[in-house]
């Protein structure tokens, strides 16, 4: 596993910061401290953690609108996070991306998208600015399930099929489309088989194994590295919340949430796997850290009326 205890310890402790995260999110918006739409990713934790341990710190990240966890684990601060989320000068997005936009170039996490599929043909884009560069980078395009359905999804992996592009597109089977489920919206459900009609392999990882996901995202990404060629990878995973804040989850029943929570929690199972690790005390100082980004997004400015156009070209 990874590099042994030590890694496996930092991974539980990235879940955690994420979930934590997620979960006062949830609460400042309901506090009216953040605006716009807030798409969480409570219990998707092992797909975002597993993924991204699984990636070298050049190769690139494209993310969706559900994004907030992929730039924590990528290293961006929880503090920036949270301040973008509040409209804040200091987010790290500078207050103009909101959650559904998160943006670090120098972590080279190219941001959250909120066009539904729309970061797919962006993640063909800068997979072949690697190649033009004659570089090994990869890179990983996070999406959902129902982004499988956007015309993107296939001509983006006919495009990299046909240029050899070092993409490893990840679709995020939450089992859920918005509010319809996957079997509904979808005729083949096994969704890393849906690119083999492009010549794009695919692997299926348990998305609720931060270490099967760390597994199998490895051998995808040296895949890409190596053979420089697109591949598809499905992660299969469930989230706790809804699709967003304005979500009543009325197309799924309590007792099946309540099932996914108490047998299949991906980071108290992770927990248990592990030796002498005091879940408790990790909780405590990773709340000291929550409450720190909360207070640093509060105590921020707002952007000033004279940067209104600051990052306009035209």
């Amino acid at each position: 596993m990874a590099d042994g205890l030590d890694a496996a310890r930092e991974w539980l402790q990235a879940m955690l910061l994420i979930r934590r995260f997620e979960e006062r999110a949830g609460a400042m918006y309901a506090k009216n401290k953040v605006g716009g739409f807030l798409h969480l990713a409570i219990g998707e934790e092992a797909t975002i953690v597993g993924a991204v341990r699984a990636m070298r710190d050049d190769d690139y990240l494209i993310s969706t609108y559900r994004s907030h966890g992929h730039a924590i684990a990528r290293g961006t601060d929880p503090k920036r996070v949270m301040a973008e989320l509040f409209g804040k000068a200091t987010g790290v997005s500078g207050g103009r991306g909101g959650s559904m936009h998160m943006f670090d170039g120098e972590r080279r996490f190219m941001g959250g998208y909120g066009i539904v599929g729309g970061n797919l043909p962006l993640a063909a884009g800068i997979a072949l600015s690697s190649d033009y560069r004659e570089t090994d980078e990869v890179t990983v395009c996070v999406f959902g399930d129902g982004a499988a359905n956007q015309g993107t999804f296939g001509e983006t992996l006919n495009l990299a099929a046909l240029w050899k592009l070092p993409v490893v597109f990840m679709v995020t089977n939450n089992q859920f489309g918005m509010g319809t489920a996957l079997e509904r919206h979808t005729a083949q459900t096994d969704l890393h088989k849906r690119g083999e009609g492009f010549g794009v392999p695919g692997l299926r990882c348990d998305g609720m194994d931060v270490g099967d996901t760390y597994e199998v995202m490895s051998e995808a990404i040296e895949r890409a590295r190596t053979d420089r060629t697109p591949i598809l990878v499905e992660a299969v995973t469930y989230r706790f919340a809804g699709h967003s804040m304005a979500d009543p989850e009325e197309y799924r029943e309590k007792d099946e949430v309540k099932e996914w929570r108490e047998q299949h929690d991906p980071i108290k199972n992770f927990a248990a796997k592990l030796e002498d690790v005091d879940l408790d005390a990790l909780d405590e100082e990773i709340g000291t850290r929550i409450d720190a980004a909360v207070e640093f997004a509060e105590e921020s400015d707002f952007p000033t009326p004279e940067s209104m156009q600051d990052h306009l070209y035209a």
